[in-house]
């Protein structure tokens, strides 16, 4: 088993104890909750009787049901305003802070939690929701739960969880142009599997990830989960608290100082042990796109859509899944596939950053004829941003609709919804059948900037010929 690296520590740090069944019970540090999952939890403790442990140490906002484009009350979508409302009445009945629509911090979970300042290193975090990982850029150890292990959390504080392996995945080198974060993920995805990481959590390492800024780190943690991870983190270090200081929640003062101490003494040990390493050259991993019906069917923008006989044998039974339902046979190129529809956002690439590279491409241009392309900013701060720099009037001229923070076409849990069986270009983690909200409706996973680069030609193309 692993010695010495930031996941054992902060996995002894917040054990409380080994339950008859074998399992750890971990305390949680920092709880998130959103409409979706936490309604029947709260149910659950109220069918118990039960009481909110530690209501401080939960976080509430909105973000999957919200509309994007009018989010005026009450919701058009009648089990829209159902959700929002539990989760208003359950937050006020439990004390639970709640950064609702307006607050001016509502947003993806996973991008307030971050901005806030609510995510530090070396903290336990849980929420919910598949894309927690995400938190474990800054040197966090963070879980998507169940509802009823939501419950569990509200309720003690604690999760009982098998210990997890740890697997270092290190990228060296300097990305060439035109390749992002979301390139090197969906790369590593393509290369180890999409079940490659059950039963271990992902060291992310090596001279690439520290070139990255935190909200690229984010991205790649992010979909650790589509990799099989439970979980995946990078290691703290002065571009962790260069983001973290001055905000909201972060310490302050003399308590800065010894919060960065500490954090500097989680650290994957030098000499820590892994219970395996894998090492990629970022030189050799290029603008990628998936092709098929998982984040692991993924290739470089110039390559061929794979053959049978390419694949490993338990991969053949999905790619001829994958051939029918996205109309593309064995030998196609990727590039030149025409596409309806381009999305923006998301948890995994929703944040300024983001916008910024997929504003470079669309600065000067315009949409391609019969696309539907709009742009949703992952908070009220990224918008308000966004705004300052001038971003929304970049997309607006070029033709983008420019929306309202939430999770939008991401999931479909919302108005923003493909139609038939039109093919989307998206910035977001999952490209599952039916994943954005039409049964059959087709997921084109991107960067930003190639998702922008797509809406301009009206279809797949490669983002370097447009920088």
């Amino acid at each position: 088993m692993s010695k010495g690296t930031l996941f054992d520590k902060v996995w002894d740090l917040h054990t409380v104890g080994t339950l008859p069944s074998g399992l750890t019970q971990l305390f949680i540090g920092l709880h998130l909750i959103h409409e979706v999952t936490s309604p029947q939890a709260f149910a659950m403790l109220r069918e118990r009787g039960l009481k909110v442990l530690f209501p401080e140490r939960t976080v509430a906002t909105v973000d999957h049901i919200v509309p994007t484009e009018n989010q005026a009350r009450p919701f058009a979508d009648s089990l829209a305003e159902e959700m929002i409302q539990a989760l208003e009445n359950n937050c006020r009945e439990n004390n639970i802070t709640f950064y609702n629509i307006g607050s001016g911090s509502q947003g993806i979970v996973h991008v307030i939690a971050p901005e806030l300042g609510l995510t530090q290193p070396g903290m336990t975090i849980a929420c919910g929701d598949s894309h927690t990982s995400s938190h474990g850029a800054f040197g966090a150890i963070a879980f998507g739960i169940g509802t009823s292990q939501v419950r569990d959390v509200l309720a003690s504080q604690t999760l009982a969880l098998s210990k997890l392996k740890v697997r270092k995945v290190e990228v060296n080198g300097t990305l060439n142009s035109g390749v992002y974060a979301k390139d090197v993920i969906l790369h590593i995805i393509r290369t180890l599997g999409v079940k490659g990481g059950v039963g271990y959590g992902y060291e992310f390492a090596g001279t690439t990830f520290e070139q990255m800024n935190m909200e690229e780190r984010m991205t790649v943690c992010n979909m650790a989960i589509e990799g099989g991870a439970r979980c995946g983190y990078v290691n703290p270090d002065k571009v962790t608290y260069n983001y973290l200081q001055g905000r909201d929640f972060a310490p302050k003062g003399a308590d800065w100082d010894q919060a960065v101490a500490w954090w500097e003494s989680i650290k994957s040990d030098a000499d820590a042990e892994y219970d395996d390493v894998v090492v990629f050259d970022a030189a050799e991993i290029p603008p990628t796109v998936t092709w098929g019906i998982t984040p692991g069917q993924g290739i470089g923008i110039n390559q061929l859509v794979p053959q049978p006989e390419e694949l490993l044998e338990e991969d053949r039974f999905v790619a001829e899944e994958a051939y029918r339902y996205m109309d593309l046979y064995p030998g196609q190129p990727i590039k030149g596939t025409k596409i309806d529809v381009c999305f923006i956002g998301s948890c995994t690439n929703g944040r300024i950053t983001d916008l910024r590279e997929a504003a470079k491409i669309a600065k000067g241009r315009h949409v391609a004829e019969g696309i539907k392309a709009f742009v949703v900013p992952g908070s009220e701060r990224v918008k308000e941003e966004a705004e300052a720099e001038g971003l929304d009037k970049i997309f607006e001229e070029a033709g983008f609709e420019w929306r309202e923070p939430g999770c939008s076409m991401c999931l479909a849990m919302n108005p923003d919804k493909l139609q038939g069986r039109q093919i989307s270009a998206s910035s977001s983690n999952r490209n599952f059948k039916g994943r954005q909200g039409s049964s059959s409706g087709r997921t084109l996973l991107m960067s930003p900037a190639m998702v922008a680069t797509a809406a301009i030609k009206g279809e797949v193309s490669d983002v370097r010929e447009l920088l």
